[in-house]
């Protein structure tokens, strides 16, 4: 494969896809802060509390734009004041995603909560109840499968999204699905995420974040065209809809080739992702012939865990 179609697959692809395979457990390890941000600017690691003091006007103020019959927990609206500082912009912008919540993407909505409602009632995680209640999942399951994707933990909460694309036949599933579908179904993954880290950040009073970690082990080829599309939808979705719930974006295991390039690579991606792009090998990703295990085997999902937070700044 030519090198310029390699950095055009990890440009629109890779850092953006979503599915929800799983969520792992945190451990009750003392958290602590990495010098790496997340969307909006704070830290990974960095305490509800003062965020909450630092932004506590425009959290008011969105308090009282919020249309009637609408409630969002204040880690939702102070997600929001960290992304836009301005009030005005901060409310067009929720506005703007309550719009969304309660039109175009009602039912990933009322999915995604009533199907966390469901996994979490007996006080673990079911994560076939996730899996099942995802858009278009009677298809799309068949492709994206926890062999090729995965969520799970760090020990200090934050979500972690795994994806490994050379295992995930895109084309044959293109050939079944739409670009709406599967639109849809990245869509509905991101609303989960977005209510587990809520949860945890109310819970623990650590803002959670959500770490992409893409896997370039085994690709050959670029995306199928219809599959970008899908992938580039949702994503420009991201932060107008879930601001500040994106951490850093890491690149993991590119090929030796590729490697000299990194300086190439960053340009490739929006200006939002480019400050928090970490490019690093990781061996215990690298070793695993599929993602599986991340969910199934407690020692090799704490050994990668705790690699991918020894590999952030």
């Amino acid at each position: 494969m030519k090198t310029n179609g390699f950095l055009l697959l990890l440009a629109t692809s890779l850092h953006s896809t979503d599915a929800f395979m799983g969520i792992g457990s945190k451990s009750n390890r003392a958290a602590k802060a990495t010098q790496l941000k997340a969307a909006s600017g704070y830290k990974i690691g960095t305490k509800v509390e003062g965020l909450q003091i630092n932004n506590r006007y425009t959290v008011e103020s969105l308090q009282k734009a919020l249309p009637d019959g609408v409630d969002m927990s204040e880690i939702a609206l102070l997600r929001f004041a960290i992304a836009f500082p301005d009030e005005k912009d901060a409310e067009t912008a929720l506005l703007n995603a309550i719009k969304w919540r309660q039109t175009t993407g009602k039912h990933i909505v009322d999915s995604a909560r009533d199907a966390v409602t469901k996994a979490t009632a007996s006080g673990g995680w079911d994560n076939e109840v996730v899996r099942d209640a995802a858009p278009h999942a009677d298809i799309i399951n068949q492709f994206i499968t926890p062999k090729a994707v995965i969520t799970t933990s760090t020990e200090d909460g934050d979500l972690v999204y795994v994806i490994r694309a050379s295992q995930i036949d895109d084309k044959e599933m293109m050939d079944v699905c739409s670009v709406e579908q599967v639109c849809d179904f990245f869509m509905y993954a991101k609303e989960v995420h977005n209510i587990v880290a809520n949860q945890r950040s109310e819970a623990t009073g650590r803002m959670c974040s959500v770490i992409f970690a893409n896997d370039i082990s085994g690709v050959r080829k670029a995306p199928d065209k219809r599959f970008s599309q899908a992938l580039t939808s949702s994503s420009d979705q991201y932060e107008d809809l879930y601001p500040s719930l994106a951490g850093p974006t890491m690149i993991l295991n590119l090929p030796l080739i590729l490697q000299a390039f990194v300086g190439l690579l960053k340009p490739l991606f929006p200006k939002s992702v480019q400050e928090r792009l970490v490019f690093k090998r990781a061996k215990i990703l690298a070793s695993l012939k599929e993602l599986t295990p991340l969910a199934t085997d407690a020692t090799v999902k704490t050994n990668f865990v705790r690699e991918v937070t020894s590999l952030l700044p």
